[in-house]
C-alpha cells in the first residue's frame, strides 16, 4: 500500500519525540494521541493552573508541571531540538515568535518552521516578507522561518537545516 502524504505518524517513524504544551484538547492533543498510538514518546509541559483546570493530557509519556507560562516556554525550548508551529491562535503565534526571536538573537541555534496548511500562515508570511523588504529584517533572518505545506517535506527540511550564526542588528547602511 502506498504511503499517505501528510502522515504525522512520521514523527514516531523518524524517532522524533513530541514536546508540546501538554493539553488533551485541539490540534496538539490530536497530534499527541496520534504519536502515542504509534508508541511515540510525548512530553507535555503545562503550568499547574492549567493542570488544575483538567486540560492536561493524562496519557503522555511524561507531563512536566511548572509554575508559570514563562517556565513552560523555557523548558519546552530547552527540551526541543527544533520548533514547528501548526495552525493555531495567539498562544501558538506568541510561542513561535518568541523562539524565532531567540534564534535571531543567537540565544539558541534551533530551526523554526511553520506548517502552512491551506495557506493558513500566508498573511503572517506576507508580513515577514514586508518587514524584510522595508529593512526591519535582514535577509538571513527572513530565512530563519522555514515553511512548507507538507509535514513530511517540512521534517526533511528541518533535518538538514543549519541555523546561520549572524548578528541581529541592522546598521543604517546594511540590510
Amino acid at each position: 500500500m502506498p504511503k499517505r502524504r501528510g502522515n504525522w505518524g512520521e514523527l514516531t517513524e523518524r524517532g522524533i519525540e513530541l514536546i508540546y504544551g501538554g493539553s488533551h484538547l485541539g490540534l496538539m492533543g490530536a497530534l499527541a494521541d496520534a504519536c502515542l498510538a504509534r508508541s511515540g514518546r510525548v512530553i507535555g509541559v503545562m503550568p499547574r493552573a492549567l493542570v488544575e483546570k483538567e486540560i492536561a493530557h493524562r496519557g503522555l509519556t511524561e507531563l512536566c508541571i511548572v509554575e508559570s507560562m514563562h517556565e513552560r516556554k523555557a523548558l519546552m525550548a530547552d527540551l526541543a531540538e527544533a520548533f514547528i508551529g501548526l495552525p493555531g491562535g495567539f498562544g501558538t503565534w506568541e510561542e513561535f515568535c518568541e523562539v524565532l526571536t531567540w534564534s535571531q538573537l543567537g540565544l539558541h541555534r534551533k530551526a523554526c518552521a511553520l506548517l502552512n496548511v491551506n495557506g493558513y500562515y500566508d498573511p503572517l508570511l506576507a508580513m515577514v516578507d514586508r518587514a524584510q523588504q522595508e529593512g526591519f529584517l535582514r535577509d538571513v533572518h527572513r530565512e530563519l522561518v522555514l515553511t512548507d505545506t507538507d509535514p513530511e517535506r517540512l521534517l526533511d527540511r528541518l533535518s538538514s537545516y543549519v541555523v546561520p550564526a549572524v548578528d541581529k542588528w541592522i546598521g543604517r547602511r546594511e540590510r
